[in-house]
């Protein structure tokens, strides 16, 4: 089917935060205008960045970012000629696609997930995120990992796999670290789930940038676990080692472009690591949400090959309505012990005061010899930290050099104190 390409100048962007700012940036170098999404109590930098802003309800995500009548009224109200959704709250809801689009949605299977002992809350997660709180149940695997294949399909019926990223550090089921390429990985398995996630995309016709995730076990047996139809929090490290803008790709197809690229053209170049920092307390359950105002607040941009994506700045507000993200961090090096060097020197110069962060675990994660050699797997965490993160442990004669140090200085502060009132009398 032949589709002609598609001219738009405007586009939404139903998401806040981060990737709000992302998608602007590349619709700003492209030409197309920006409209921004907001509640009444979030106004911040995507905001600001925007060419035009709509108010779409109060703090509740219930009552503004998923609300769909009102998200749909800001298109009609602004003229936007396209949609970004960005990444949860509406970005794959079938219903909101089913509106903004004439056509129905294309029938398909339903994706298996897994079932734990807390159904009911996982249920109800479901129902308060996502507007739907169906749960369905799939094969138990080991200490798999969570390895994940960028797909990227056009209108015209071509797909392309983007490689993968290993997203196995995760709490809460939630990704922490993300890694491309992964260390796991051969090139047989890398193309065998590549060639899988095509087919799938293909089988649906998908069209955009999407994700196919993996549980992967011991014997690199890949099993699928679903996919999602929208733009990962993770993409900038599959944009470092490919080189492609993913949101530029995404809109290029919405436009009814075909693709740019063969898949021999798809390099594997360095690699990519990303650390998601979070306003959030390590040492509680790994990360309870932490609130408040920045105080101070400088990203670690001096360095080369550090990506900083943000949608806040100093004296921004961290609120309790909405995810605690801060900033995706990623670094990039020719090995993955350069990207590693670069992402321990970052994190160590990242200035964050105001609210408390989860930087410590992140440097504990990134420097710790299981990651280090690539032994990781979905319970990394709990495994490693089986009474919860306590942060970096010193060793007992390292310990009594700082307590003797720390004495030294205060005496010397002391006597310093007494001369000085001495010399005052």
């Amino acid at each position: 089917v032949s589709c002609p390409p598609q001219t738009f100048q405007k586009l939404l962007i139903a998401n806040r935060g981060e990737i709000a700012c992302r998608v602007i940036k590349t619709c700003k170098r492209m030409g197309i205008q920006t409209v921004a999404v907001h509640s009444d109590v979030d106004s911040n930098v995507h905001v600001k960045m925007a060419d035009e802003a709509v108010c779409v309800g109060p703090a509740p995500t219930s009552l503004s970012y998923l609300n769909m009548d009102a998200i749909l009224n800001a298109v009609r109200m602004t003229g936007a000629q396209a949609v970004h959704p960005g990444y949860g709250f509406l970005s794959e809801n079938k219903e909101f696609a089913k509106r903004l689009v004439s056509q129905k949605p294309t029938p398909s299977d339903g994706a298996s997930v897994l079932l734990r002992e807390g159904f009911r809350f996982s249920s109800q997660e479901a129902a308060s995120s996502f507007g739907d709180d169906r749960l369905l149940i799939e094969k138990y695997i080991d200490r798999p990992r969570h390895i994940e294949i960028q797909v990227l399909a056009d209108k015209h019926g071509n797909a392309l796999w983007l490689n993968e990223r290993e997203c196995s550090i995760q709490r809460r089921n939630q990704k922490v670290v993300e890694e491309a390429p992964s260390t796991f990985l051969d090139p047989t398995t890398r193309r065998a789930m590549g060639e899988q996630a095509v087919q799938l995309a293909k089988a649906v016709q998908y069209s955009s940038a999407g994700t196919v995730e993996f549980l992967v076990d011991a014997q690199k047996n890949f099993y699928f676990l679903e996919m999602n139809t929208r733009l990962q929090v993770e993409h900038p490290i599959t944009e470092c080692i490919t080189g492609l803008d993913l949101v530029e790709q995404m809109i290029r197809v919405a436009k009814g472009y075909r693709l740019q690229h063969k898949q021999e053209d798809i390099p594997i170049n360095g690699w990519a690591i990303e650390s998601r920092v979070y306003a959030e307390d390590p040492f509680k359950s790994f990360g309870l949400p932490s609130i408040g105002r920045l105080s101070q607040y400088q990203e670690p941009l001096d360095l080369s090959n550090v990506r900083v994506d943000s949608g806040i700045e100093e004296g921004s507000d961290i609120s309790i309505y909405y995810d605690p993200m801060i900033s995706k961090l990623v670094t990039f090096g020719a090995t993955r012990a350069e990207a590693l060097a670069r992402m321990e020197e970052s994190l160590d110069r990242y200035v964050i005061r105001g609210v408390t962060h989860n930087i410590p675990l992140l440097r504990e994660i990134i420097t710790h010899p299981l990651f280090i050699s690539g032994d990781i797997s979905t319970n990394f965490l709990p495994e490693v930290y089986p009474e919860g993160f306590k942060g970096h442990q010193l060793e007992a004669e390292r310990r009594r050099e700082l307590l003797a140090s720390a004495a030294a200085l205060h005496v010397a502060a002391q006597l310093r104190s007494q001369s000085i009132l001495g010399n005052h009398r």
